[in-house]
Parts: C-alpha cells; sequence; structure tokens
C-alpha cells in the first residue's frame, strides 16, 4: 500500500492540487487558533479549508477520502468507481480475452 502514491493519483489535476494545498494549510493553522480561544475565526477556516478540499474533487471528478471511507463504511463501495486509477482494466474485460481472473 502506497497512501502518498495513491494520494498524488487522485490529486493529478493542478487546480486540485492547489486547492488541497491552500485547504490543508488552512485547516491546521485552524487548530492552535481554536486553542487559545479564535473559535469563530477557526471554525471559519477550518470549514473553508475542507470546502476547498471538496472543490478540488469536484474539479477532478472524484471522490474526497472521506466520501471513499464514508461509503465503505455504509458497504456502497462496491459500486464507487470513481477513483479507479486510468488504465486499470476490469474483470469483464479480462474475462472476454479468456484470462482467469482472482
Amino acid at each position: 500500500m502506497d497512501p502518498i502514491g495513491n494520494w498524488r493519483r487522485r490529486h493529478q489535476d493542478p487546480t486540485n492540487f492547489w486547492l488541497h494545498m491552500v485547504g490543508i494549510s488552512a485547516t491546521i493553522v485552524a487548530i492552535p487558533l481554536a486553542i487559545v480561544g479564535y473559535w469563530e475565526i477557526a471554525v471559519a477556516m477550518f470549514a473553508a479549508g475542507y470546502a476547498l478540499q471538496f472543490l478540488g474533487h469536484a474539479i477532478e471528478g472524484n471522490r474526497s477520502g472521506e466520501g471513499q471511507l464514508l461509503r465503505r463504511l455504509l458497504r456502497l463501495d462496491k459500486a464507487d468507481k470513481s477513483n479507479r486509477p486510468a488504465g486499470r482494466t476490469g474483470r469483464r474485460r479480462n474475462r472476454a480475452r479468456g484470462r482467469k481472473t482472482g
């Protein structure tokens, strides 16, 4: 399992990548702000940071990691093909070619 490689595959679009860089930074900065008592600013930055990340996934056309986790927990992941890497052949194609599939 290569978590960094998986993350990079799901964030190939430059706009999605940079929205994540800004969004992740905002969510990280929100934590110490909340600790020192700037709750309103912290909540706004945290929400805006996540919103930027979700916007990035909408632009790239795939689901966020949180969306994938939720689908897995709700057992909806069998129908989820949005994050399958490009070029990966499915069982149907292999069966049509007479290859064994696991």
